[in-house]
């Protein structure tokens, strides 16, 4: 079939804005080809990605391994739904256990869904395992908090674009201060039907929002004691973004990808998504030891294309690409240079407040207001300048490039970013 070939990027975002749900608000770029760090507009104008799908594209755009095992599996059997086994999944279950040290695997496809999955099962295990009572369990979470967009997500969302009017919301949820290890153990100490602790080692749409070096390790202890369910949502900072495998985990066992041994903080339920699969595919996942997962049933929860071939066969060629290529390592590495870089150009300028972040999960403060245009601003001229980024929280440019870049590359980043941002403050100082 010969369908309508766009040949503009404005004719393209024409019909999209016509035809399509006015749901984001995309930078004006149309992307057409994608390439290890780089991407392609329609005109054939080049940029360096520094979004990487919200880390989904850890292993670079269009990865050939991991590209060639969707192939080659598509070929033989794509779906089969769970109502009967397929050849794959369970190897992709036993390659994912021993690689991130955790006894059983359910599958699912987008974060969202994984985060739903979790929260089901740690309801499931509080009553009948914890033994509180059916209907009782509360689950704690953090102010500024990301784990998706469904209805019972937004129910403890801190943002009102996300909750307002899609009420009634789903109760059964205590918000705390993130990077606060004292105030999660007043909530536990003040309520004897805590369930779980669902958590962002770093608040990635928050912007970049890192704690303490400690504070995953001080939550760990707090949780074990009280018999609660430590839930690392690891779908944006997992997968060697941050320099190690996992953000919240420095186990020596993980690999050999990680860094922190000293802040090993493994979690009773492990969320993946993203960059579980190169972005070449949906696919997400909820990790347990034998003790929780055990709690789910037949019939109790499930996916038609959760587990199917494709999907299990993606994520162990994207994984085993992240440890043969030494990603978590690049990240630790080039992250270090990006912040010394950033740090020594903030040191001249006035627009930019300071940079924070770990591996090659970054983001800048922009000197400004958050209702203020300025960060969507500097984007549009970085994107002028051949680098795509995005802002959040109005005033934050998020910076995230596919843990396949080299050194070089950064330097030529670092370089467009520094005198992009040069260029827009001289011409407001000129106004």
């Amino acid at each position: 079939m010969d369908f309508h070939k766009v040949t503009s990027s404005q004719e393209a975002i024409d019909i999209e804005h016509k035809y399509g749900a006015h749901n984001y608000h995309p930078l004006p770029v149309v992307l057409k080809k994608g390439e290890g760090v780089h991407v392609w507009d329609v005109e054939g104008k080049k940029y360096y990605d520094f979004l990487s799908a919200y880390s989904a594209v850890n292993q670079g755009h269009c990865h050939p391994r991991i590209l060639n095992a969707m192939y080659e599996q598509a070929k033989e059997i794509s779906l089969t739904s769970r109502a009967f086994h397929n050849d794959k999944l369970g190897i992709f279950e036993k390659y994912a256990s021993e690689y991130f040290d955790l006894d059983k695997l359910l599958p699912m496809n987008t974060g969202a869904e994984a985060v739903e999955t979790a929260i089901k099962i740690c309801r499931k295990w509080a009553y009948e395992k914890k033994g509180i009572e059916e209907k009782d369990a509360q689950i704690i979470v953090c102010d500024d908090n990301f784990h998706g967009r469904t209805t019972t997500i937004i129910s403890f969302s801190n943002d009102e674009d996300a909750r307002k009017n899609f009420g009634p919301y789903t109760p059964g949820f205590i918000k705390i201060p993130y990077n606060d290890a004292d105030a999660l153990e007043k909530a536990i100490k003040e309520n004897k039907n805590i369930a779980g602790f669902l958590v962002e080692p770093i608040q990635g749409e928050a912007g970049v929002n890192t704690p303490d070096d400690d504070f995953m390790q001080k939550v760990r202890s707090i949780c074990t004691k009280n018999n609660v369910l430590l839930m690392a949502d690891e779908i944006q900072t997992g997968i060697a973004r941050t320099g190690a495998l996992l953000a919240s985990c420095g186990h020596c066992t993980c690999q050999g990808h990680c860094e922190r041994q000293s802040t090993y903080a493994k979690p009773d339920m492990l969320i993946l998504g993203k960059a579980i699969s190169g972005g070449a595919y949906p696919v997400s996942a909820v990790m347990a030891d034998d003790e929780v997962m055990s709690v789910i049933k037949p019939g109790q929860h499930g996916s038609t294309f959760g587990g199917n071939p494709v999907a299990a066969m993606v994520a162990m060629e994207a994984l085993q690409v992240v440890k043969d290529e030494k990603l978590a390592q690049n990240a630790r590495r080039l992250g270090h240079k990006f912040r010394e870089a950033m740090q020594e150009f903030i040191a001249t300028t006035e627009i930019v407040d300071h940079v924070r972040g770990r591996g090659l999960l970054n983001a800048i403060l922009i000197n400004d207001s958050e209702d203020s245009s300025t960060a969507w601003d500097i984007c549009m001229a970085l994107k002028e300048n051949g680098l795509l980024a995005k802002p959040t929280h109005g005033n934050i440019i998020r910076f995230a490039p596919p843990l396949v870049m080299d050194e070089e590359q950064l330097d030529e980043c670092i370089s467009i970013i520094t005198s992009t941002i040069r260029e827009f403050e001289e011409k407001l100082a000129s106004r």
